[in-house]
């Protein structure tokens, strides 16, 4: 089984949104169940009802959708948020009416989800340029129960991604009760970038061991890399991560001798500029012993300044080194001599 990345929780695209739609006015949400047990790669669908008015005149508003949307307020999962997706209106009118749908709960819920809000539209994750939110209403509760529950597992290969290379994530998905595969082929996504949050990238089906791979060039290294399961309005599961990236770090000193005790600044830079990162200026003792000397931290940039000052007379071996940071391997730069005089 290849192994776990970091793990961004399955969820809705996030929206962009500043306050709610004030055309809209929430009376009433109805869940169909209080409780619902899932298991698998299964979902299931309960209904719900939304009693509603959208204060409009326009003709093009006649057939407004709602979305309610339920977050967890109890238990563990991989799924934070449900939507009861493009609900339509199915008794009385525009300003006063009944909007019906369902939302298909995953066995990733696995919790309590409550009721939160209603939000009009057709479009969830802010690509239409709306800037409404959902108008908050407090409804009810539904406790979910997951069994056998879905797992990712990721890897990537190579480990750690040169710069200038492709690579291709491998991605399996299994049973976490059993640790087997569900033995039926799956739709994942593997995607980069914005596809990571948009609504829909589109899926491939794994094979029937529940593994997918695809591969990505070298210019999509420095984006988010995902794994999606999609449901239906929301991720059912979900990892994120930025690849691992090699420690390449080069130094130069402003100057190759200096008096005794002189200050030499020591301009160096990391590869793929790992801002906020530690270097250490090491030198070398008695018994090929490196110590730290000096240190700063790497500017958005990707440069930094160490200063070393030669302690006695004679050549004085140096070298940078960045310690493990964030995606970014440690390395250390070619050692470098400043004479002493």
């Amino acid at each position: 089984m290849v192994s776990m990345l970091v793990a961004a929780p399955a969820g809705a695209a996030p929206q962009v949104a500043q306050s709610p739609d004030p055309k809209l006015t929430v009376t009433d949400v109805v869940l169909g169940r209080t409780s619902v047990a899932v298991s698998g790669l299964n979902r299931v669908a309960v209904p719900v009802t939304v009693k509603a008015g959208y204060n409009s005149d326009d003709p093009s508003d006649a057939g407004t959708l709602l979305n309610v949307f339920l977050k967890r307020t109890a238990g563990i999962g991989a799924v934070p948020l449900m939507i009861a997706g493009h609900l339509t209106r199915t008794a009385g009118t525009l300003k006063n009416g009944t909007w019906t749908g369902t939302v298909d709960v995953p066995s990733t819920a696995n919790g309590t989800f409550r009721v939160v809000g209603v939000l009009p539209g057709a479009t969830l994750d802010g690509s239409d340029g709306s800037m409404t939110s959902e108008t908050p209403f407090n409804g009810p509760s539904i406790a979910v129960t997951g069994l056998h529950q879905p797992k990712l597992g990721v890897s990537v290969i190579p480990r750690v991604v040169p710069f200038g290379s492709g690579f291709t994530v491998k991605a399996a998905i299994y049973d976490s009760t059993t640790g087997k595969p569900y033995a039926s082929r799956i739709l994942l996504q593997i995607q980069n970038d914005n596809l990571c949050i948009e609504y829909d990238a589109g899926s491939k089906y794994t094979d029937r061991s529940g593994i997918l791979l695809a591969s990505f060039p070298a210019a999509a290294a420095d984006y988010l890399t995902c794994v999606r399961v999609r449901g239906k309005y929301f991720d059912t599961l979900g990892t994120g991560w930025f690849v691992l990236r090699p420690g390449i770090v080069s130094a130069t000193p402003s100057k190759t001798s200096a008096g005794i005790g002189t200050i030499v600044p020591v301009n160096g830079s990391v590869r793929g500029a790992p801002a906020g990162c530690p270097v250490v200026l090491q030198r070398l003792y008695a018994g090929a012993h490196w110590r730290g000397v000096s240190a700063a931290t790497v500017r958005a940039s990707g440069r930094f300044t160490v200063n070393a000052q030669p302690p006695y007379a004679g050549n004085v071996s140096y070298r940078v080194s960045l310690p493990t940071c964030d995606r970014f391997q440690a390395g250390v730069s070619k050692t470098f001599v400043i004479r002493g005089i």
